[in-house]
């Protein structure tokens, strides 16, 4: 039976990465390439791009089988010196339809295939989705986040393995 409000969605490409375990930290300097399906794609599909210096990548966390969903409050990571947070208070990959958002740089654009720089998702990931970024779209006023935040992101961007 399908669910009401059910969403399908297709994969646009593939992000080909030296990283396979799914690991927390050490993400900064990872360089990915993404593959775009050739069968829907050619290389028009990414005219223009090259022209940004970071782009968002929309992708399928496809190694969290859908059991692991998480839908209330949990420890971050699952450290308790860490307050339960909402699965939407935070950022972690066992949530509701499984999606992450990267914002990357761009390093290259080659046909149908685009190399990123800081992209947190492992080799077969299935990408749903490439926007170019655009600086109105960053915060517009103060941001605020809770300080459990900046120890969970103490390593994340640190270079990689």
């Amino acid at each position: 039976m399908t669910e009401p409000n059910a969403i399908s969605l297709c994969a646009i490409g593939t992000v080909r990465s030296r990283r396979t375990d799914p690991e927390d930290d050490r993400w900064g300097g990872e360089v990915s390439v993404i593959e775009l399906d050739p069968l829907r794609f050619g290389p028009e599909a990414l005219a223009g791009l090259e022209a940004f210096s970071h782009v968002e990548i929309v992708f399928h966390f496809h190694g969290i089988p859908p059991e692991r969903e998480a839908t209330g409050a949990r420890h971050p990571r699952g450290n308790p010196a860490w307050p339960k947070a909402g699965i939407f208070a935070q950022r972690g990959s066992p949530r509701p339809n499984r999606l992450g958002v990267t914002r990357c740089r761009l390093l290259a654009v080659e046909g149908i295939r685009l190399t990123v720089e800081g992209l947190d998702a492992l080799d077969g990931t299935p990408v749903l989705d490439i926007k170019p970024w655009f600086r109105q779209f960053g915060p517009r006023g103060e941001t605020r986040q809770p300080a459990w935040v900046d120890a969970v992101m103490e390593d994340y961007w640190e270079p990689g393995l």
